[in-house]
């Protein structure tokens, strides 16, 4: 079979014409159709010529095709075809394309960390996800910052009108919650990481329009290894914040934030802080953004404010 090109037709103009593609094949040849102003047609013969006609003119520009060799037999197949055959893809998809977005964070409970997020379309409205935190808070890992916390999970991204939404599961590793290896009578050494430290389900929900931006963030730190030992954590990481957009690129709003040690096997628990403040966000039209959230610790015998700024880029 000979692939033959025809340029007769701007592949943009008639990509915006095939909104359905048809494709039909037979032993006879093969005849792909639109309802579109052109058509291409080719018998299957060694010596076929490739006719393209115009319906909107009756006229047959003038093109050169250009053949591609892929056996007896002959197609004939315009980079309008070509284009629309990439539409409709891109149509099962939501009209998205992968993505990665980077940020770097940093809190005043946190510290410093690094983070980022790929989305891969799956289907019209519906991605999957993944996402990574490098923690590097020295007081979340072992002596001389070793064996780090590390967060690594996956899940999916579901679109619906304005709203974004992100179930994910995550694990972390290293010795925040399962508080690292254990001594004698289960004591923890304070040293070693572990794999699998924490299992981390999470609902992330985003809302956005043309004024308005929401977020809604929920997330359950729980011990896995070493979890009914002493020292064993679990925690409820939630926030909510929205705001109003100025334009594209300046928004600013109001943001809630709540951490709570849940579970202290064989202590007490409670919760670590509230913080309640406005935030400022800039975008710029080539993907970068930055965000900056600053307030007050509402929870009772906390002293002083809190801040947070991330920064990232989204490819």
């Amino acid at each position: 079979m000979t692939i033959r090109f025809a340029s007769a037709v701007s592949a943009l103009t008639i990509a915006s014409a095939f909104s359905a593609p048809a494709f039909a094949q037979g032993p006879e040849g093969i005849a792909m159709e639109a309802a579109a102003a052109t058509i291409s047609v080719a018998t299957p013969s060694d010596d076929a010529e490739i006719t393209v006609f115009d319906l909107n003119t009756a006229a047959a520009p003038a093109a050169v095709p250009i053949a591609v060799g892929a056996g007896s037999g002959e197609v004939a197949i315009t980079p309008a075809v070509m284009a629309a055959a990439a539409a409709a893809q891109g149509a099962e998809n939501g009209g998205r394309s992968d993505s990665f977005t980077v940020t770097l964070n940093q809190d005043s409970f946190f510290g410093f960390y690094p983070a980022f997020n790929g989305l891969i379309p799956v289907s019209e409205n519906v991605d999957f996800s993944f996402y990574g935190i490098i923690w590097t808070t020295d007081a979340f890992g072992t002596a001389l910052g070793s064996d780090l916390w590390t967060e690594f999970g996956v899940g999916a991204a579901i679109y619906s009108g304005g709203f974004v939404i992100k179930p994910q599961l995550g694990l972390t590793n290293g010795a925040l919650l399962s508080r690292g290896v254990r001594g004698p009578n289960d004591v923890p050494t304070g040293t070693g990481g572990n794999f699998a430290d924490g299992i981390v389900p999470s609902l992330t929900v985003n809302y956005a329009d043309d004024t308005f931006e929401a977020e809604y963030y929920g997330g359950y730190y729980a011990a896995l290894r070493n979890r009914n030992d002493v020292g064993a954590l679990d925690f409820l990481h939630t926030w909510i914040n929205a705001g109003y957009k100025f334009s594209d690129k300046v928004s600013a709003g109001a943001h809630y934030e709540l951490l709570s040690n849940s579970r202290n096997e064989g202590g007490a628990t409670a919760r670590v802080y509230q913080w309640l403040g406005p935030y400022v966000q800039f975008k710029t039209s080539n993907g970068f953004f930055a965000r900056f959230t600053a307030g007050a610790d509402i929870e009772s015998g906390n002293d002083g404010d809190f801040y947070k700024l991330t920064a990232g880029f989204t490819f």
